[in-house]
């Protein structure tokens, strides 16, 4: 009896049928927040869906400010144990004062920038009805449509898994009804051009905290028309009486890694743009969510439906959730977090940064960096746990890139074996400290960024993965190992200075540090068992 109704229950799950998983709404966003988001990891896209003036905001993974640099501050070394002593001081304002002036003063990490956004003006359209636009998480498409005076256009947009270009296409219900200005807007220095049938637009990074915008960039925008016209004049595309219309948005930037910044960003551009031209859009489209669906269909999450959601939209959702208890909402938020994750973090790119991929401004909060006391790992707590193990990867390559560039930094600041970042980096690898002491003074990044490789190795028994990324550990370990001190009351081996994350002052033994610290060692210890290495080496850990 047991076994056959596991059965069942299998079978049932098997042909569960696709849940209904869409943001929808029945007026334009007025606010980048109210954008949908699309994102195929390297290229993000903001839709407005506003009918007289759409607004496709723009984004690759890898345009910042600044160019490669480092933030260390080699005064540190020397006011090291003076500090430490201040501290068992229990002197923790001359502490944090002397740590200002020595741990701090270089850049404080470079801001993740907007490419700027390709503005679509319909004339005649600010009058409309019937309006709806939604995202549908099961294919990772946005659609608008609305009628005018009796016709009633669509638009289809996403951000290319299979072609790596951004793809929108515009439909008309009557023929040659399609009359639209194409052109870009960008804050940043750019200049705008026509090479051929492409609208180009050229760019650069912004300058910040005295470093150079160094990273290239280039949009590159084609379109495809049924019946109709096209011509480029200036800084436009302009579009007349077309029955639809197929956009094709590329963009390629200077960046190779993040030490060299050698890539031609128009090659990059133009090889993705003129691949992606030659397949016909409904190939194009198949071929995107079949890609997107084999991440997205591994996990399902059925908690009911007390709610008819094909009357509410999600606005009036949420604003009706303390009444309802909506139970398909809470699905609903649990997808949209898995392809966000999906759409920001694919193997071989950027990890996802404070604002996963999307981003409309040059100087964004927080840079829109990578926060690594909390929020950065935050991002990647669903990838094990809701089947998306792959979109871990970028993360574990910037730990890997971290451990190389913090070597640097332990030597430098702390005259320590192994390597150490502290609570703020950026597409440049920065370890040194950023902001002030009450912030900045943390250096336990690498201990809890090495709780991911453990995550990832419970979750896969992957012993290659864990033999590649064992260095990572180890060094993020033997930073402590050398750096721990004994605290004069307890004689206990703590980190030192310190803080508890963003809550100074400045002090010795966190007990966030210590919780961290153990789960290292632990950890550490645990791998180098099982990968039969140096046993005294579990030992000291232990």
């Amino acid at each position: 009896m047991p076994l056959f109704i596991t059965t069942l229950i299998f079978l049932f799950a098997f042909h569960l049928p696709a849940q209904d998983l869409k943001l929808w709404y029945d007026t334009p966003a007025t606010l980048w927040e109210e954008a949908l988001p699309l994102g195929n990891s390297r290229l993000g896209a903001m839709v407005y869906g506003n009918p007289a003036q759409e607004e496709i905001q723009l984004n690759e993974e890898t345009i910042w400010g600044g160019a490669p640099h480092r933030n260390d501050n080699p005064k540190a070394a020397g006011a090291l144990k003076e500090v430490q002593e201040m501290i068992f001081r229990k002197e923790y304002g001359e502490a944090d004062k002397r740590i200002n002036e020595t741990f701090f003063g270089g850049p404080h990490g470079m801001p993740y920038q907007t490419a700027g956004s390709l503005l679509l003006r319909f004339e005649g359209h600010s009058e409309w009805q019937d309006y709806y636009r939604e995202l549908d998480l099961n294919s990772a498409v946005a659609t608008t449509r609305y009628t005018v005076n009796g016709v009633t256009y669509t638009r289809e947009l996403f951000s290319s898994f299979a072609d790596d270009v951004i793809i929108l296409r515009l439909s008309a219900d009557k023929k040659r009804s399609l009359t639209f200005e194409a052109t870009y807007q960008n804050p940043a220095r750019h200049t705008i051009i026509h090479e051929g049938d492409k609208l180009v637009l050229k760019g650069r990074g912004v300058d910040h905290e005295g470093i150079n915008g160094k990273i290239d960039y280039e949009i590159q925008t084609a379109i495809r028309q049924k019946e109709g016209e096209v011509e480029l004049t200036g800084n436009s595309i302009l579009v007349t009486n077309a029955t639809e219309v197929i956009l094709y948005i590329s963009i390629g930037t200077s960046f190779r890694d993040y030490q060299t910044l050698d890539r031609d960003p128009a090659a990059v551009a133009a090889d993705l743009l003129d691949a992606a031209l030659t397949k016909r859009y409904n190939k194009a489209l198949k071929r995107h969510t079949e890609i997107y669906g084999r991440q997205f269909h591994r996990f399902t999450l059925n908690l009911g439906q007390q709610v008819d959601i094909q009357r509410l939209t999600t606005t009036q959702r949420i604003a009706s959730f303390e009444e309802t208890q909506d139970p398909a909402l809470v699905t609903l938020l649990t997808q949209f977090g898995r392809y966000l994750l999906i759409s920001s973090s694919q193997p071989g790119g950027q990890p996802a940064n404070l604002q996963g991929i999307w981003n409309n401004s040059t100087h964004p909060a927080w840079d829109s960096k990578y926060t690594l006391n909390i929020n950065a790992e935050m991002n990647y707590w669903p990838a094990e746990v809701t089947n998306l193990t792959e979109t871990h990867e970028p993360f574990f390559r910037m730990m890997e890139e971290l451990s190389q560039s913090g070597q640097q930094t332990a030597r430098d600041m702390y005259n320590a074996d192994g390597w150490v970042v502290h609570h703020n980096t950026d597409l440049w690898r920065i370890t040194g400290p950023v902001d002030f002491a009450a912030a900045g003074m943390w250096p336990t990044g690498g201990a809890w960024l090495c709780q991911h490789l453990w995550e990832h190795y419970l979750f896969t028994g992957d012993k290659a993965f864990l033999e590649r990324y064992f260095p990572v550990m180890k060094g993020a370990a033997d930073f402590f190992l050398s750096t721990l001190v004994a605290h004069p009351d307890n004689g206990w081996m703590v980190v030192s200075p310190s803080v508890s994350p963003e809550h100074g002052p400045v002090t010795a033994g966190t007990t966030m540090d210590n919780q961290l610290l153990f789960d290292l060692f632990t950890r550490t210890a645990a791998a180098n068992d099982l990968l039969g290495k140096d046993a005294l080496y579990s030992k000291q850990l232990r």
